[in-house]
C-alpha cells in the first residue's frame, strides 16, 4: 500500500499576511504558484494512484501547479470554517481575547452560511475523508493517495490518522507549498516525513 500524501496549498496573500482564510477563495500569490511548481519534481518521483482536491481556488491552483492534473475535488477537504474570525490575525483576536486558541477556544459565528466549526466537526469531516482515502487504498494499484488542501484541515486530519483527538491538530505545524506523508509501521499509522519543502 502507499503512502498518504498531503500537500498544504502555496501562499495567498492572506496565509502570507496571517489571516485565517477558510471560505474566502483567495488565488494563489506568484510566490505561491512558485511553490506549487517546485513539488512537481517530488510528486513525478511517486507512484500516485488518486489525487483529491479543496473545492478552493488555492488548492486547485496548487494541484495543477504541481502537475497533479487529475485530481477530484472534495467539498470536504475545505478549510475550518473561521467564521467571524475569516479574515482576522490571532494578533487581532488576541486584543479582545488575549489567551484566545482555536483548537481550545473555537470561533465566533460569521455570516450566515459560516457559523464556524468546532474541532470535533472538523475531526468529523476528517474522519469521512480518511474512509474515503481508505477505500481508494483498497481499491488501487498500490500507489499514494494526495490530498491538496490546507493548514488547520490537514492538520486535523493527521491527528485522527494517528488515533489522537482533533485538538492534537494543534501539534502538528504546517507551512505552505510543503508535503507531508503518513504511512504503516508495524501495522500503525505513522508520520513518515512532515512539512518538507521540495
Amino acid at each position: 500500500m502507499g503512502e498518504l500524501v498531503l500537500i498544504r496549498h502555496g501562499e495567498t496573500e492572506w496565509s502570507l499576511t496571517g489571516q485565517h482564510t477558510s471560505y474566502t477563495d483567495l488565488p494563489l500569490t506568484t510566490n505561491g504558484e512558485e511553490q506549487a511548481r517546485s513539488l512537481a519534481p517530488l510528486l513525478a518521483s511517486r507512484h500516485v494512484s488518486a489525487v483529491f482536491t479543496s473545492p478552493m481556488e488555492r488548492a486547485r491552483q496548487t494541484a495543477k501547479l504541481a502537475g497533479l492534473d487529475h485530481a477530484r475535488v472534495d467539498p470536504d477537504l475545505v478549510e475550518w470554517d473561521y467564521g467571524g474570525y475569516e479574515g482576522v490575525t490571532t494578533r487581532e483576536i488576541h486584543r479582545q481575547r488575549p489567551n484566545w486558541l482555536l483548537w481550545t477556544d473555537g470561533v465566533i459565528p460569521g455570516p450566515e452560511g459560516h457559523p464556524g466549526e468546532t474541532p470535533e466537526q472538523v475531526g468529523d469531516r476528517a474522519d469521512r475523508v480518511l474512509d474515503r482515502v481508505d477505500a481508494t487504498f483498497c481499491d488501487s494499484d498500490g500507489g499514494d493517495v494526495v490530498l491538496v488542501a490546507h493548514a488547520h484541515f490537514l492538520r486535523v486530519l493527521t491527528a485522527r490518522r494517528l488515533g489522537l483527538p482533533p485538538a492534537d491538530g494543534a501539534l502538528f505545524q504546517l507551512a505552505t507549498g510543503t508535503v507531508s506523508r503518513l504511512g504503516i509501521e508495524h501495522g500503525r499509522n505513522v508520520l513518515t516525513s512532515w512539512n518538507r519543502l521540495p
